[in-house]
């Protein structure tokens, strides 16, 4: 058993059974080829429960600091963190960016579920913020189907984003995955900012749909700075 299957059979086991996940929509992920998941962004635990719900690998980018830890428990988070599918890169430094959307594109032009969160960072208050532009760009330069996902009530469940998750008390997780959108009508228009936005926009706006949450037209980084 891969160190992957190993993790989720386990982490899966447990998450069932403490916080009882439910799941809508998973069949909605193609079963083959590149693909995109992009969602919501509440706590720390989503990017936990997001690979144990999908029955394929899902890749995304962690923080290079995850992976970097001495002792034993630097060694179990590098462990456990690179064996679910992170990807450590160092996004604080002035080419973070583009190390972040070169390493989602080999992901996809391996024929692999990518997964991003457009917002860039936890919500500070629960509420939806605007996407970053990086995922239609992946979108665009990959041809990769993007299929939203929406994480509801794991803020309640780990309130403030760290901290061991709280279960019982009526606290339950939902997962919904909307229809895979097919951007390839802006094939080739990868550097145009108008069709960048555009395509953001659309997806953001699916996500919206999926959570129910409120929507703020600013990023979630200027509204933490405020």
């Amino acid at each position: 058993m891969s160190r992957f299957l190993l993790i989720k059979t386990v982490l899966g086991s447990v998450l069932r059974l403490l916080l009882r996940p439910q799941v809508e929509n998973a069949e909605r992920i193609p079963g083959s080829g590149p693909v995109i998941l992009a969602g919501n962004h509440l706590t720390f635990i989503d990017s936990m429960i997001l690979p144990v719900v999908t029955r394929r690998q899902v890749f995304f980018i962690g923080k290079d600091e995850y992976v970097t830890g001495k002792g034993l428990k630097g060694r179990l988070m590098a462990w456990f963190f690179t064996g679910v599918g992170m990807i450590p890169v160092d996004r604080d430094g002035g080419r973070g960016g583009v190390a972040a959307l070169m390493t989602g594109r080999r992901v996809l032009d391996g024929g692999n579920v990518f997964g991003i969160y457009p917002e860039g960072t936890r919500s500070p208050d629960g509420r939806l913020y605007r996407g970053r532009t990086g995922i239609a760009r992946l979108a665009l330069m990959t041809g990769a189907p993007v299929v939203p996902f929406a994480m509801i009530g794991t803020d309640r469940v780990q309130p403030g984003g760290s901290g061991l998750p709280r279960v019982g008390g009526g606290r339950r997780i939902r997962v919904r995955f909307g229809e895979p959108l097919d951007f390839s009508r802006y094939e080739g228009m990868d550097r145009d900012r108008y069709v960048l936005r555009a395509v953001t926009d659309e997806v953001m706006s699916e996500v919206r749909e999926l959570s129910g949450q409120e929507y703020v037209d600013m990023y979630a980084t200027k509204a933490r700075a405020a």
